[in-house]
């Protein structure tokens, strides 16, 4: 059985990943470019395969970009030093880091999950209510 292509994950992936090429190749700082880079591969990589394979390379992506994150909003956390307001904590790498672990987490337990592999199966025979 074929796997089902989502050109919405494939375009959003494209874009996210010459985001990250065009963030290295302008001498972005540090491993920042790198994020997008590796979100857009593997959502792209989502997109084209589809399933349990890609739902869990994509989970595993994004637990390491929301790693680095989380270490790099530390860092930017003792440096700045003073209390922040909520659109600094909305918008730093720290709360998106934490997002993108669970986002992770949560991508790689309905790669295993029984109902989600069942349902998408069924999907294609009409059954499926999701």
């Amino acid at each position: 059985m074929a796997a089902r292509r989502s050109p919405v994950a494939i375009v959003l992936g494209i874009m996210l990943a010459v985001l990250g090429i065009l963030g290295i190749a302008g001498g972005g700082g540090g491993a920042g470019p790198f994020i997008p880079l590796l979100i857009g591969a593997a959502l792209t990589f989502l997109g084209f395969r589809g399933g349990k394979r890609g739902q869990i390379v994509f989970g595993h992506a994004c637990i390491v970009a929301g790693c680095y994150m989380v270490a790099w909003g530390v860092q930017l956390a003792q440096v700045v030093g003073s209390a922040p307001d909520w659109l600094q904590i909305l918008g730093g790498p720290l709360f998106w880091g934490l997002f993108s672990i669970f986002g992770g987490i949560c991508a790689n337990f309905h790669g295993f999950c029984h109902c989600v592999q069942s349902c998408s199966k069924e999907r294609g025979k009409g059954t499926c209510r999701s």
